[in-house]
C-alpha cells in the first residue's frame, strides 16, 4: 500500500517516515494480493493532523481497490476519553446570574445552585459532547463520500489507546492511521506493547497542527 502511495506522489521515503509501529503481527505479504476485504482504522478528532491521516487512508483505500479489486473500508474512530467524563461542573467557568435588577457572580458549585440546576447543567454538557462527536464523525463521513469510499464511524468511550485496540480487534483491521509523525508520541507509546496491527502516521514533510490522534 505504501509503495503505491510513494509512486503516486513521487517520493521514496514514506515507509521510513510513516510506519511508527509494526504491531504484534505484520501482514503476510505473500497472501496480501488474495485478500478480498481490508479494513483501515483512523483515529479521528477533526484536528488538522487527524484530518490528514484520514485523507491518506482514503487515498490508500482508493489505490488498493483499483489495484487489487479488494473491498476496502475506511473506519473513523472518535473516542471520548475518561478524563472528559469527569465532573464537568468543576471545570466550567463561573456563571453570571441576574436577579432583581442586579447581578452577582458566583461559582456553579455554590450552594445557591439547586440540585435540579446541577442535573440540568450535567445533562446539557453531556448532550453538547454527543452533538460535538456527531459533528466530528459527520465531517469524516463527508470526506469519505468525496472519495466514494466505503466508510464506517465509531464513537467510543474510555481510554483512547484501549478503545482503538478494541476496534482494531473487532474489525480485524489491517492498519491503524494516526495524526502524529513520531514513534515517541504519547499515544504510540501507549500502543506499542499490544497493538494488534501496524500503525501509520503522517509524513514529516506535512507540517500541520498537533492532533491525534
Amino acid at each position: 500500500m505504501l509503495m503505491r502511495l510513494q509512486n503516486a506522489i513521487g517520493r521514496d521515503d514514506l515507509i521510513e517516515q510513516m510506519v511508527l509501529l509494526w504491531g504484534e503481527s505484520t501482514p503476510d505479504l505473500e497472501s496480501a494480493a488474495s485478500v478480498k476485504s481490508v479494513n483501515l482504522i483512523v483515529g479521528y478528532d477533526s484536528s488538522p493532523k487527524s484530518h490528514t491521516a484520514l485523507d491518506i487512508s482514503l487515498l490508500i483505500a482508493h489505490q488498493t481497490r483499483i489495484a487489487t479489486k479488494a473491498h476496502v473500508t475506511v473506519q473513523a474512530v472518535y473516542v471520548l476519553e475518561d478524563n472528559q467524563n469527569s465532573h464537568l461542573l468543576d471545570v466550567l467557568p463561573q456563571k453570571e446570574v441576574v436577579n432583581s435588577g442586579f447581578s452577582h457572580r458566583f461559582s456553579l458549585n455554590s450552594p445557591a445552585i439547586s440540585t435540579s440546576n446541577r442535573i440540568y447543567q450535567r445533562v446539557f454538557n453531556q448532550t453538547y459532547k454527543f452533538a460535538s462527536a456527531e459533528r466530528i464523525l459527520w465531517q469524516a463521513r463527508c470526506l469519505a463520500e468525496e472519495w466514494q469510499s466505503y466508510f464506517k464511524a465509531h464513537l467510543r468511550f474510555g481510554c483512547l489507546a484501549d478503545e482503538l485496540k478494541k476496534v482494531i480487534a473487532s474489525e480485524a483491521a489491517s492498519l491503524l492511521f494516526l495524526g502524529c509523525n513520531s514513534p515517541q508520541h504519547p499515544i504510540i507509546q501507549k500502543l506499542k506493547y499490544s497493538c494488534p496491527c501496524p500503525v501509520l502516521g503522517i509524513p514529516h514533510c506535512i507540517d500541520n497542527e498537533q492532533g491525534y490522534s
